[in-house]
């Protein structure tokens, strides 16, 4: 796959997965709200709201990689924020899906996102790619995300899914949030600290991303995150771990983060134990499987 174009590929994850690829010979594009021809990435514009986008996007493309939607945690999830977080996600695959239709030439593969939010909130249940969904809105949002990249591998486009964990990286995401109080000797975690988080190291991800792109034999639906999801309390020692402190860990109560993210607060104190059981039956390799040393990793290397 030599011709990748990447929607949200401004974003975290974004930008270091087109780093990730171009190192390894492809040449990146990307989707945005503003044409840049002249970035390092070129940015080709689209309009998600008027559906539509430039026409030389798709030209000479081999493959698609579909990372864009409004962050789910950047503000409280009011009606318009809601609609706002699903349009993001099912209008712009629609877009995608209809100008895929009119290429002559259609990408090889479309690297489809989900998120793990789509099996709720389910305790220490132990969740695979087999699992049932949950309920909630971000099950919901989810559910509705795959179904619409179905629009695209009904044309004969390999597309697999991949439910993208929580993504751990210094510079933005969960950690960079979590990490603000330890300068002070002093970490958090969220309600009792027992709700699993399914973690995975960015470059992990990002490989991950790359082996989908590249392995025609990938055409289902992958968790994206580490083999073994740890607590947040267990998230939050590994900051501790990873910074050589001797921190206090202090729970923020669970009603008080209710009171403050409504809703949304169901982003830090769901719990997901999920498992990436069909990554797993594939040749991929994770370069960071442990918790205190992916972490630690992050901090030496701040990314």
């Amino acid at each position: 796959m030599k011709n990748v174009i990447i929607t949200g590929g401004t974003g975290l994850l974004g930008m270091r997965l087109s780093h990730f690829l171009s190192e390894r010979g492809c040449n990146i594009t990307h989707l945005s709200r503003k044409e840049n021809l002249s970035a390092l990435f070129p940015a080709y514009k689209w309009n998600i709201d008027q559906m539509q986008m430039d026409e030389r996007a798709l030209l000479h493309v081999d493959a698609v990689i579909h990372l864009a939607g409004a962050n789910i945690a950047d503000s409280r999830w009011s009606d318009a924020r809601k609609q706002e977080l699903l349009d993001s996600r099912i209008k712009s695959t629609e877009l995608l899906a209809r100008k895929i239709a009119e290429c002559s030439v259609k990408p090889k593969a479309f690297i489809a996102c989900s998120a793990v939010g789509i099996y709720g909130n389910r305790g220490e249940e132990i969740l695979t790619e087999s699992s049932s969904k949950g309920e909630g809105f971000m099950s919901e949002i989810c559910r509705l995300w795959e179904k619409s990249a179905a629009l695209i591998r009904d044309q004969g486009v390999r597309t697999p899914v991949i439910r993208v964990g929580v993504v751990l990286s210094t510079l933005g995401g969960a950690l960079s949030k979590i990490k603000m109080s330890y300068p002070f000797r002093v970490g958090s975690y969220f309600g009792n600290g027992s709700q699993f988080y399914p973690w995975i190291h960015i470059d992990d991800i990002c490989k991950l991303f790359h082996k989908a792109l590249t392995d025609d034999s990938m055409k289902s639906t992958y968790n994206g995150t580490a083999p073994s999801p740890a607590t947040n309390k267990e998230l939050a020692e590994a900051i501790s771990f990873a910074k050589n402190n001797k921190n206090i860990i202090i729970p923020v109560p669970a009603y008080m983060v209710r009171l403050l993210m409504g809703e949304m607060s169901e982003v830090v104190l769901n719990s997901c134990r999920a498992i990436p059981s069909a990554l797993m039956e594939t040749d991929f390799q994770f370069n960071h499987p442990d918790l205190n040393l992916a972490v630690k990793d992050l901090f030496d290397r701040n990314i």
